[in-house]
């Protein structure tokens, strides 16, 4: 019997450009308000009165870097349902809010990316959910099961900012040692960031030359092998701003409340992930009893692009319920 389609993309590395347009995917565009001002979402066919599958994007990219794992879904015969697929405020077409605090600084929080999500998500009728986050995103799906508990029925975080980043955040040149993948990249960001509006302007015009791909090329396991359209979608999506708000998020973030989390955690990181610390594997063990780790061979920090199929095997029936897989 010849192999399936999907047995061959299998033994691929990042097998699939990202997507741009979300007919392709399955899904619908759609901006719904919340407490922080308009959000972008993309969302997929609702089949039943079940839980939304939100899948949240971390501190680079928006929401195109979860569809390597949607067209894995498709080459496994799956057709998620349910899906909402979030672009979080600040990135992708979600802008950041226009109501900064008095010192100036934004009115972004962990709670308040949670809270928005919450909002957009219930704006399109759900009620309870299944929560899948990368990075950034996965320290706001933590969050979000931590505040409502009851409406959380699963959470799967890959390579979520855990302990060892949030240090890093609040003391980067003493963490530079540890981390200097993320201080690094706090820097270079930080930096662009002063530039104001101008910074998407010099960011492009650097994408164009080919210089901002040494900057994407840590967060991968074989940076050389990466489909040239990934590096460069993953480029023009870079936000100075927003980046260094979520750092500063980070930096503030005591891990401790995630103890309240009812829902069962699994945690997904790449094995050659410069982002995601081996060390956090027991730190977050105790931090969230019962919690599951899983390290995905041959991945670096975005393994939902390097290995979709790996990681889509771990979501199992969270995309796929209902669907012929």
């Amino acid at each position: 019997m010849a192999p399936s389609r999907s047995s061959s993309l299998r033994e691929v590395y990042a097998p699939f450009e990202l997507v741009l347009d979300p007919a392709r995917v399955g899904l619908r565009r759609r901006e719904v308000r919340t407490r922080v001002g308009p959000v972008v979402l993309h969302a997929g066919e609702r089949r039943d009165d079940g839980p939304a599958t939100v899948l949240l994007h971390g501190a680079a990219g928006s929401w195109t870097t979860w569809t390597p794992l949607l067209l894995a879904a498709a080459a496994e015969g799956c057709r998620p349902a349910n899906l909402v697929v979030v672009d979080l405020p600040g990135w992708g077409d979600s802008p950041l809010p226009d109501r900064p605090l008095s010192n100036g600084r934004s009115a972004l929080t962990a709670d308040a990316y949670a809270g928005a999500v919450r909002d957009a998500v219930e704006a399109l009728g759900y009620r309870s959910w299944n929560l899948v986050g990368h990075s950034m995103g996965g320290l706001i799906a933590l969050q979000l099961a931590t505040r409502d508990p009851a409406r959380t029925e699963s959470v799967v975080v890959v390579s979520p900012t855990g302990p060892s980043l949030m240090e890093a955040a609040r003391h980067p040149l003493r963490w530079f040692g540890r981390e200097p993948a993320f201080v690094g990249l706090l820097g270079v960001m930080t930096a662009f960031s002063r530039a104001g509006g101008t910074a998407s302007l010099l960011l492009r015009g650097l994408d164009r030359m080919h210089v901002l791909r040494p900057v994407v090329a840590p967060l991968f396991a074989r940076p050389a092998e990466i489909p040239p359209g990934v590096a460069s979608a993953l480029a023009r999506e870079v936000r100075p701003e927003a980046f260094t708000i979520a750092a500063r998020v980070a930096a503030g973030y005591d891990p401790a409340r995630w103890a309240g989390i009812t829902a069962p955690v699994r945690v997904l990181r790449g094995s050659r992930d410069a982002f995601s610390a081996e060390a956090d594997d027991s730190r977050l063990d105790r931090l969230m009893p019962g919690s599951s780790v899983t390290v995905v061979g041959t991945a670096g920090h975005f393994a939902h692009i390097e290995a979709p199929f790996a990681v889509l095997d771990e979501l199992g029936s969270s995309v796929c319920a209902g669907a012929g897989r």
